[in-house]
């Protein structure tokens, strides 16, 4: 099992450390990797409306909720897409992605990328003369869109609002604008990709990281983290899983981790948590240095974001930059 912790958000609120991620898997194994977590101790989810999948996430809390657990010991969380940065728009997606879930309310709602696309057209529309592009919406500022989140905060219906893939640039631009502080900051967060000045910003304005990808991922074709042998040897050292290290690396650093999957016994094994002593961490974050990778990239993306969001060599060919206020 898991150590059971949860962690301080800014609102009085807390969140499990240790959650169940959603995203990246196929029609029809959501609904049972959430029943399957659920009844196996997780109590923090992690959804979105872009992974297609929450009606399954819906039907699998019917099967949980009230017969294992109510839903004031659920923690969720959602995301608002891409195609809803307006204020219209916004408040139609929450009041789905609730009616999806079966619920009145979400724990935290994250704005889920610091781009906004044009509305109604789907949720990835089509840019009409740029083939393998997407349309966006360069006039909806990240300021404009944190105001729409704040009014849906006032609702009722989302108890914290934060934000996913947000650089300080982006985080202290709303800040600045609004006063008003996200709870959240989730982003892609493994040995590869430490982001310790975002992370040392984060902690002193007040803003928690989940991190997303803690075993990294294979988007680029390198092996995943988990065939470290640096992992693997801590692995062997603690007894664990090399999954199980990467979690703990996370957690050391001071995260709420949210490792995906949807077979049984990973779901089970991913939540059996283990602790890095000084050298294991130190150890395991050696493998980054002069390594470092990020593998969520939208620049890359089929259709392309033609936008560069983090200042990486790859985004030096984007035509538009993030419009924060």
């Amino acid at each position: 099992m898991s150590f059971g912790k949860v962690l301080q958000l800014n609102t009085g609120t807390t969140i499990p450390e240790i959650g169940l991620g959603t995203w990246l898997s196929k029609p029809n194994e959501v609904e049972n990797a959430v029943e399957i977590a659920v009844r196996n101790g997780y109590r923090h989810l992690d959804l979105a409306r872009i992974y297609r999948n929450q009606d399954e996430v819906g039907r699998a809390l019917k099967k949980v909720i009230p017969s294992v657990v109510t839903r004031e010991q659920l923690f969720i969380t959602s995301k608002l897409w891409n195609c809803s940065h307006q204020q219209g728009p916004a408040e139609a997606e929450l009041d789905e992605t609730l009616k999806q879930l079966g619920l009145t309310y979400l724990d935290l709602y994250l704005v889920h990328w610091p781009v906004a696309f044009e509305p109604g057209n789907g949720l990835v529309p089509s840019h009409p003369t740029k083939e393998g592009e997407v349309l966006l919406d360069l006039k909806t500022s990240l300021v404009d869109t944190w105001k729409t989140m704040i009014k849906l905060k006032d609702t009722g219906k989302v108890k914290a609002i934060g934000v996913s893939n947000f650089t300080i640039e982006h985080i202290k631009g709303l800040i600045d604008a609004t006063g008003v502080v996200p709870a959240v900051n989730q982003i892609e967060a493994h040995p590869l990709l430490p982001q310790d000045d975002l992370v040392a910003y984060c902690k002193q304005v007040g803003v928690h990281i989940t991190a997303y990808s803690p075993l990294g991922n294979n988007f680029v074709g390198k092996p995943m983290l988990t065939e470290n042998a640096a992992v693997k040897e801590v692995a062997e050292k603690l007894g664990a899983t090399p999954a199980q290290v990467l979690v703990a690396w996370g957690v050391y650093r001071g995260y709420s981790v949210i490792p995906k999957s949807v077979q049984e016994g990973r779901i089970i094994s991913n939540f059996k948590q283990v602790a890095l002593n000084e050298g294991d961490y130190e150890k395991v974050t050696a493998i980054g240095a002069g390594n470092f990778e990020r593998f969520n990239i939208p620049i890359r993306f089929k259709p392309k974001w033609d936008i560069g969001l983090f200042n990486e060599e790859l985004e030096k060919t984007a035509t538009y930059q993030v419009n924060i206020a």
